[in-house]
């Protein structure tokens, strides 16, 4: 069987336009010789709704989009992914759907059996499971129609499964020959390497041709990769999606293709590539999905701020990206020649608006409170909310989404200012580590220099009092961030990092900075989730709260 896959980017709730594109997918798939044809999960309303789904007009629309699109599909079927009404619990009880349309009409539904509820999945929030499977016949053939997690819990894979059933040996119990998987599968750093030998374990174990296509682009903090792929009975890699870019498969499942696999696209690249590409489309379709056309960010001359402005010049075009420097009386002059160089060599718009008039304003206003005190943090980030008032002053005049600076380091630990440098609508890097914004940015600078030598080689400071280095408040960068992997995302006690060599003192001030520090994360803007665990809407730790974990 010739099968095509559609690996696209739908908008939530979207549902004219999702439907446009699929049907102009479908028809480009049926005339290079698709004769089944199969879109992402939850391709109509887009991935994932969240509580859009206890909207009664929200799952209406879904439902009359699958009618509408099915007028448009002739003899060659398409499945795609939708929401269904569960017609033995009235009300608002929903299934995580597939249907298979065909000459105009909906043939066949089925609905996913597996519900993550980890990490960012919220799925039993919203619907039931499927209580059992069937194959759908087709020309003879018996196809595993499947939903993302329904592939997920290979028992030879795992060394801990989460579910009971596992759908795919269901399906082949009952005699399928092919599985079919409808995927919205997040991206994280490493997960498409998991992914793939995950798949190739199961076609291999199972002795089935398999295909997956998988869901790409950007919704909120989530990334999907794409790298929809299609395997043979043995796991050989027939065909491998293009990595976070739509693309249209048409691949042929049938024995003699295994043949042809020598040609299919196989392996990936770097690492840092892999990152910047996710972190490219990540502010691309936050920009344009939230009905942007630019973007604002200030220029500190650091590293932070540098690669953003690369990525978001890759992301949203040069000439839509507006860097600003907001110099203050202890901003060092190579910090504004750093950002000029970088601007420059980027070619986006630049400008120096000095905040030390304002400052001084400030300052003004409560020496008469302040009088008799110690200067402190206090005064330091009056300049840092002086930055944040001024670009969003720049947003709202011009209508530019503004960015934040701010990486998982700094946001760990707190070391950044509420309704400062905190300020903004998206914060492309806060989930990714400082050691790998300067891994990535090295990367930037692999050919030539882009990011300017001098923002990678120099100290890192917020520059807001005489001198100051990050390293003054806070551990060597390369010792935090292998604490901070292994107490954030790891989620290892105490004890178990200072087994594994680190310094108590050192281990118990990071863990003290990162806990008094979530009522800022609270108040953050959205993160685009890059790492297997994020800050947001992936790790729910309470604001008042008294739980300090022993030495």
């Amino acid at each position: 069987m010739i099968v095509g896959l559609l690996q696209l980017n739908s908008t939530i709730g979207a549902f004219a336009a999702n439907r446009e594109k699929l049907l102009s997918a479908y028809a480009e798939a049926v005339a290079r010789g698709a004769e089944f044809v199969v879109a992402p999960e939850l391709f109509l309303c887009g991935y994932p709704p969240r509580d859009l789904l206890l909207r009664e007009d929200f799952v209406a629309a879904n439902l009359a989009a699958l009618e509408a699109t099915a007028q448009g599909i002739g003899a060659v079927p398409l499945c795609l992914g939708y929401v269904e009404k569960n017609p033995a619990r009235p009300g608002r009880a929903l299934k995580n759907a597939a249907a298979v349309l065909q000459n105009g009409k909906i043939i066949w539904r089925m609905a996913k059996s597996l519900l993550p509820t980890y990490d960012v999945f919220d799925e039993d929030r919203y619907f039931d499971p499927a209580i059992k499977v069937e194959p759908f016949l087709f020309n003879g053939c018996k196809l595993g129609i499947t939903i993302c997690e329904d592939i997920w819990n290979d028992e030879d894979f795992w060394p801990e499964r989460r579910y009971r059933r596992d759908p795919v040996k269901e399906l082949i119990s009952l005699g399928a020959e092919i599985i079919l998987n409808l995927s919205a599968s997040p991206w994280h750093d490493g997960k498409e390497r998991t992914r793939l030998e995950m798949l190739r374990r199961v076609a291999r174990d199972e002795k089935i041709p398999l295909a997956q296509v998988n869901a790409v682009g950007a919704n909120d903090e989530l990334i999907f990769d794409g790298h929809s792929v299609a395997l043979d009975a043995q796991g050989e890699v027939l065909a491998l999606g293009k990595r976070f870019a739509e693309e249209i498969l048409v691949v042929d499942l049938s024995p003699a293709a295994s043949s042809q696999k020598s040609e299919a696209r196989s392996g990936f690249p770097p690492r840092e590539e892999l990152l910047f590409s996710a972190l490219s489309l990540g502010i691309r379709d936050y920009v344009r999905k939230c009905g942007f056309k630019s973007v604002i960010l200030g220029l500190s001359g650091g590293i932070d701020s540098a690669l953003i402005a690369v990525i978001a010049a890759e992301a949203v075009g040069a000439e839509n990206v507006l860097g600003v420097s907001l110099p203050a009386r202890y901003s060092s002059e190579g910090s504004l020649t750093d950002a000029e160089k970088l601007a420059r060599q980027l070619g986006i718009r630049y400008e120096v608006l000095p905040i030390e008039p304002a400052f001084n304003a400030v300052e003004a206003q409560l020496h008469k409170l302040f009088a008799g005190t110690k200067p402190n943090e206090a005064e330091e980030n009056i300049q840092s909310r002086l930055r944040g008032v001024t670009l969003m002053a720049l947003s709202n005049k011009f209508g530019g989404l503004v960015l934040t600076t701010g990486n998982k380091s700094e946001m760990a630990v707190g070391y950044c200012t509420l309704y400062g440098d905190m300020n903004g609508a998206l914060a492309p890097i806060a989930d990714v580590l400082k050691t790998d914004v300067y891994k990535i940015s090295r990367w930037v600078n692999r050919e030539r220099e882009i990011i300017p030598a001098d923002s990678l080689t120099k100290p890192p400071s917020a520059e807001l009092r005489p001198g100051q280095k990050d390293q003054d408040s806070l551990p060597p960068y390369e010792i935090l961030d292998a604490i901070l992997d292994l107490y954030v995302v790891k989620n290892l006690g105490k004890a178990e990092i200072v087994a594994r060599g680190f310094d108590a003192a050192v281990v118990n001030d990071v863990v003290n900075k990162i806990t008094f520090s979530e009522y800022k994360r609270r108040q953050a803007a959205p993160g685009l989730k890059v790492s297997s665990r994020a800050f947001g809407m992936g790790r729910r730790i309470p604001v008042a709260q008294q739980f300090r974990p022993a030495r």
